[in-house]
């Protein structure tokens, strides 16, 4: 009797990607969005949540800090288990929820980390205070392989307006400045008919990335699912450049699929779900975007 063929190795376990960030329960950013983005793209997701909110497609009405001692435990718990093959970083809220991830982050060598350093909401108010901000840029950035800040939050962390095309190069070298290995501006709140994104390498090259805008209403979670695709396929072993356009890909995809979708009366969520997942697996083992 013949024996079977062992199956490859990528089959023989998950990609793993933990998340630590906070929980959306409207299911359309957070936590919640990261997990289904990296379900849709083939990773195991597994979470340290920093706090619990209240929210829908209209906004925030609660926010509950969960015990950074909890925090710090649920890391724990995951790297010395199940294991972490990459990692994503959402909103970091108060000094001492940043404190906690940075002293956990020596567990994760040589893992990709992806900030997304959440700190503008889409009406434009700060949702973490300067000192906050001050102790995220000294003590997490240098830690991450890649920042992903949008115009509002280069805004911030300069001190000086980031709007326009022409000022997404000079920005994106003053944030490297501040100490991120590498960084990706993201253009989604520029004005014209295409969104322009530009990625500083850690070695010094710039790519730029361009796509047709989609008008919908529906955007709600695309910078926590982006940087969560972007994690995931790290996790599935693609070099970052090319981590970013499929990651960009697949968001284009799902933001184009839920666009005419009604959930809620506000900012709806995307369409994570687009994808079939044998297909992406089988694009991802080709080297496919």
């Amino acid at each position: 009797m013949t024996s079977p063929s062992p199956q490859p190795e990528w089959l023989s376990r998950y990609c793993r990607v933990l998340s630590i960030a906070g929980s959306d329960s409207g299911g359309g950013a957070g936590i919640q969005a990261d997990l289904k983005t990296l379900s849709a793209l083939g990773c195991f997701g597994m979470t340290a949540i920093t706090a619990v909110t209240a929210q829908n497609t209209r906004g925030v009405t609660a926010i509950h800090s969960l015990p950074v001692d909890l925090l710090a435990k649920q890391i724990e718990a995951v790297i010395t288990d199940i294991g972490v093959d990459a990692v994503k970083i959402g909103m970091l809220h108060t000094p001492e929820v940043v404190r906690t991830v940075a002293t956990a982050l020596p567990a994760f060598a040589d893992v990709p980390i992806i900030l997304d350093p959440v700190m503008v909401a889409t009406s434009g108010d700060k949702l973490i205070d300067d000192h906050t901000i001050s102790v995220l840029v000294h003590e997490l950035f240098p830690h991450c392989e890649l920042v992903t800040p949008n115009l509002d939050e280069a805004s911030v962390l300069l001190g000086r307006k980031v709007r326009e095309i022409a000022d997404l190069e000079p920005a994106i070298l003053s944030l490297r400045a501040l100490g991120c290995r590498s960084v990706l501006l993201k253009g989604g709140h520029l004005s014209g008919e295409r969104v322009v994104d530009m990625l500083l390498t850690e070695s010094g090259d710039i790519k730029r990335f361009q796509s047709p805008r989609i008008h919908t209403p529906n955007v709600h979670g695309t910078g926590c699912s982006l940087s969560s695709a972007i994690a995931a396929y790290r996790a599935l072993g693609e070099d970052l450049v090319a981590a970013v356009e499929k990651a960009r890909n697949y968001i284009a995809g799902a933001i184009q699929a839920g666009a005419n979708v009604t959930t809620g009366s506000g900012h709806g969520p995307l369409n994570h779900g687009f994808a079939p997942l044998p297909m992406v697996i089988a694009r991802v083992r080709r080297g496919q975007p």
